[in-house]
This record gives C-alpha cells, sequence and structure tokens, in this order.
C-alpha cells in the first residue's frame, strides 16, 4: 500500500517548501495590502462624488409650490 504522508529522514528536503510557503505568503499580503489601499481610495473618491451631489442637490432651487 501507498504512503499517503511521507516525512523525509532529511530534514533539508523541507527547505524548498518552506521557500515556496514563504513566497507565497508575501505575494498574499503585498496582494491584501495593495486591495487595501485600493478601496481606500475608492471610498474616500466614492464620498467626495456622493458629498458633491448632495451639495448640488441642496443648492438648487425647489420647484414645489407652497
Amino acid at each position: 500500500m501507498m504512503e499517503f504522508l511521507y516525512f523525509p529522514d532529511d530534514k533539508t528536503e523541507y527547505i524548498p517548501s518552506v521557500i515556496m510557503l514563504i513566497i507565497f505568503m508575501a505575494g498574499a499580503i503585498i496582494a491584501t495590502i495593495f486591495i487595501r489601499k485600493h478601496s481606500a481610495k475608492e471610498l474616500s473618491k466614492f464620498e467626495q462624488e456622493h458629498q458633491s451631489l448632495s451639495d448640488e442637490k441642496v443648492s438648487e432651487p425647489s420647484n414645489e409650490r407652497k
């Protein structure tokens, strides 16, 4: 029967796996930071547009009869 888990006797065989893990973790962290910064920029842009639209609606004269 084939072994499902392989634990090498020579622990130096773990080095490539650890290096790949570090590379992928660093990539995931960098991607997360990039996404959060981009999201914050988009939020501030949306808030500015929303504020300007709100200001325009308030400053427009009302056409309602009293």
